[in-house]
């Protein structure tokens, strides 16, 4: 049967590289965040708090359109980054900090929460969870030069509301991985210790966890 599986977490914590090697693995096929450019994003920059909301609009908008098209792909998929934390992370976030108004704020979740009641959630959603000194030292290591002026504090405020949006989330079932213990990359006895969590809960196993006995194990895989 196909699967329709989304990777969350926060920026720099290796979603993009999960879903290449998980889909490498399972034969499965990975969906990218679009790379449409929002024509709202010079206009953000300059003036956030005229324009976030039209910005968060937008990419609301696509977030929508991908996450049907996926719901209805005839194999399974994975994809980078969630519909949901769009509104529940970063839209969220700006209203957090001023940039959109209580007004727009209403008005946005109003058309999230209406539009996702007729989506189809995931089969799954992987929340890969890593601590602020992991998210740095990763984003130092990939080297893109726009994301090396990212503030501690911004990547700490992210990880509050990806711990309450996990801690509500019911939608479908998830899957909590501890990136700061799994290096992916680097140990590939950690990428089959995923695989198989994510195929426990994708056969129905509620309580799937990463046991520190199971990671050392498997760091010297």
């Amino acid at each position: 049967m196909k699967k329709f599986v989304a990777v969350a977490g926060n920026i720099g914590v290796g979603k993009s590289t999960l879903v290449s090697m998980l889909c490498n693995h399972l034969g499965w096929e990975p969906f990218y965040e679009p790379v449409n450019e929002n024509p709202y994003l010079a206009d953000f920059y300059a003036d956030m708090k005229s324009w976030a909301f039209h910005s968060q609009i937008y990419f609301l908008t696509h977030r929508l359109r991908s996450h049907l098209k996926l719901a209805q792909w005839t194999s399974s998929v994975i994809q980078d980054r969630s519909l949901y934390e769009d509104a529940e992370i970063f839209a969220r976030n700006l209203y957090v900090q001023g940039h959109i108004s209580a007004r727009d704020y209403r008005t946005y979740r109003e058309l999230y929460e209406t539009a996702t009641q007729f989506l189809p959630p995931p089969d799954l959603v992987i929340y890969l969870r890593a601590s602020v000194p992991t998210l740095l030292k990763r984003i130092s290591h990939r080297g893109r030069d726009y994301e090396q002026t990212i503030a501690p504090e911004y990547l700490e405020s992210l990880n509050t509301l990806y711990e309450e949006w996990i801690d509500n989330f019911t939608l479908c079932p998830m899957l909590s991985v501890p990136a700061d213990d799994l290096d992916y990359v680097a140990h590939p006895g950690h990428l089959r210790l995923i695989v198989s969590k994510v195929e426990e809960k994708l056969t129905g196993k509620d309580e799937v966890v990463f046991e520190p006995e199971e990671v050392a194990r498997a760091t010297e895989d």
